[in-house]
């Protein structure tokens, strides 16, 4: 088979998003825009996402299916990597139902605290200010809260 995927709660957080990315079978240019800021975030090489496509598609070997690590839970740098992917959510000018899916599964995956999320849209408001997208980003911050109440 191809090339061998060495595992790391990047590459599981990753393909765990790329899965729920997947359910509908197609991936669109705004999931790929997420996916693409998550693998940067999550120190993915853009060389091994088309293999972690094809993991997620089921013609290559799942990295995790023997590995006795667990990678949920929360870890440093989690916050961050999150407000990455929201912030480029945010900043495609519409959000998906889809997008707001793989949002979701991020944030159960990384087990992102409610005061975490907080601290992440109070650093989004801030930059309203400073940022030409900040009062659109804004806009779709309180969309995102209606759509996706924290839970």
């Amino acid at each position: 088979m191809g090339m061998s995927l060495t595992p790391s709660r990047g590459l599981f957080l990753y393909i765990n998003t790329l899965r729920t990315a997947m359910d509908d079978e197609i991936v669109t240019d705004n999931e790929a825009a997420i996916l693409r800021v998550l693998a940067n975030a999550l120190g993915v090489n853009p060389s091994d996402t088309a293999v972690c496509l094809s993991v997620v598609r089921g013609e290559e070997k799942n990295p995790f299916t023997d590995n006795e690590v667990d990678y949920s839970g929360h870890h440093i740098g989690d916050v961050a990597t999150y407000q990455g992917a929201l912030i480029a959510a945010l900043d495609d000018e519409v959000i998906s139902e889809d997008e707001w899916e793989m949002l979701n599964h991020l944030r159960e995956l990384i087990g992102l605290q409610e005061d975490q999320h907080a601290l992440i849209e109070e650093a989004i408001r801030s930059m309203e200010d400073i940022d030409e997208n900040g009062s659109r980003r804004l806009e779709r911050l309180e969309r995102f809260n209606t759509v996706c109440p924290y839970r």
